[in-house]
């Protein structure tokens, strides 16, 4: 639903997306990554193969990840040493054949989806790009994908998306449990942190911010434009985690002007939008921000996945876009490279919905109170939208009534999709409208 005219009785809030700490070009590229409103996380890799969580698992503080009923745990008898020596090995049969980075963007593109991050390398530490850092990758012989012309997973997949016009995020785990200057092979392993003392060995730790500083500059110089660097993996920040961050913002932004950074859960001055994971705010944040949410249970592929409703998705999506965020939906492609068809029907679902009422979301601002019932506000310009998350719900009778925000005399309201004025009367604080006509 929209109105379209020149006084609208209700507070436009824009502040969701001003700083007076950023420079004036980051405060644009902000701006424009705000508009996007809707993007795509891809986690996939050799643990695919596995119905387990990424990564996780192999942290022996992170219990929650070896569920008693978790099947490649019970296989090898709940021993984390044989778990992990396994998960370790899974990139010797990863072998991704069906892998078709057009197939995909299509899929992302048509859903509505503005941006994509994949995950280039998770916290595991196998990197699904050609780096001359480690043979823990993608493109090494011990990898039987390494044959495929389309082994350089992150590149073909990025030239793909930007065919279909869409943006680059690049996702990056600073920690690598897989690399000797993280958790060292000299002393055992008890969390995700680093199991010797980095103040203690600077030299030890100093490789180790070589290293990821190289990965990076890598990411940054051979795989086109990079919109968005995507930092996890958080314990990662000073005192005893310090990786320069300051150094690698400012070698990425030589080889990517325009780039924006989120440190993930760091705070300070490179994480230039917050993360909110599995969860919507409350409320709108002040800064800009982007929730990831999965689409099914789990961030990675898994068999058996139940998949959020169309409906449940577009509340999302309206729910962000209300409150001034982005919403990035988790999917995982198959062992094969397969998005799974449910998984891709899913999507086609929710872009049918965005071909219709993507202009109530995309490039749009909160307008407050930002909600009423189950109508979720935005405006653009001088045009306000009411998205109706359920319109059976909200308007059982065709009569729909909106609190909190009133629309000026002369006011033009249609339906989007539809364009025909609708009849509409004030009412107190707000107003009703007839969508039955």
């Amino acid at each position: 639903m929209t109105a379209e005219q020149t006084d609208i009785i209700a507070h436009s809030d824009s502040t969701e997306i001003t700083s007076t700490a950023k420079p004036q070009w980051l405060q644009e590229r902000l701006d424009w990554f705000m508009d996007q409103r809707f993007g795509c996380i891809i986690h996939w890799g050799p643990y695919s193969q596995w119905d387990c969580i990424e990564s996780w698992p192999l942290v022996p503080a992170d219990t929650w990840a070896r569920p008693d009923d978790l099947a490649p745990w019970i296989e090898r008898g709940r021993d984390l040493d044989r778990f992990s020596l396994d998960y370790r090995a899974l990139n010797r049969s990863f072998n991704p054949v069906e892998f078709d980075p057009d197939a995909w963007a299509a899929i992302i593109a048509d859903a509505g989806m503005r941006y994509v991050a994949l995950t280039t390398k998770h916290h595991d530490g196998f990197c699904m790009f050609d780096t001359g850092t480690t043979d823990y990758r993608i493109t090494h012989p011990d990898c039987p994908f390494h044959v495929q012309p389309r082994a350089n997973i992150v590149k073909e997949a990025f030239d793909a998306f930007r065919r279909r016009g869409l943006a680059i995020s690049c996702y990056f785990s600073k920690s690598d449990w897989t690399s000797p200057w993280y958790w060292s092979p000299d002393f055992p392993v008890k969390d995700r942190h680093p199991n010797y003392d980095t103040l203690a060995d600077p030299e030890r730790w100093e490789r180790f911010v070589g290293f990821v500083h190289r990965q990076i500059e890598e990411l940054m110089t051979g795989y086109g434009p990079i919109d968005v660097l995507w930092l996890d993996g958080g314990q990662v920040r000073p005192p005893r985690q310090d990786i320069r961050m300051a150094e690698i913002a400012a070698q990425a932004r030589s080889h990517q002007p325009g780039l924006i950074i989120a440190d993930r859960t760091v705070g300070g001055p490179y994480e230039d939008f917050v993360t909110p994971e599995q969860q919507i705010p409350a409320e709108p944040l002040g800064v800009p921000w982007e929730s990831c949410i999965t689409l099914g249970r789990k961030w990675k592929y898994v068999s058996n996945e139940i998949l959020k409703s169309t409906q449940e998705v577009v509340r999302m999506i309206a729910e962000t876009s209300a409150k001034g965020g982005n919403l990035l939906l988790g999917i995982g492609p198959d062992p094969l490279g397969r998005i799974p068809a449910d998984v891709a029907a899913r999507l086609a679902e929710i872009g049918r919905w965005m071909r219709t009422n993507g202009d109530a979301i995309y490039g749009t601002r909160p307008l407050s109170p930002y909600q009423s019932g189950s109508v979720r506000f935005t405006r653009k310009g001088s045009t306000a939208y009411g998205i109706v998350i359920d319109p059976r719900v909200a308007a059982p009778d065709g009569k729909l009534h909106v609190n909190g925000i009133r629309p000026g005399p002369g006011t033009r309201v249609s339906v989007l999709g539809d364009g025909r004025p609708l009849a509409w009367t004030p009412v107190d604080r707000g107003f009703s409208v007839d969508l039955s006509q």
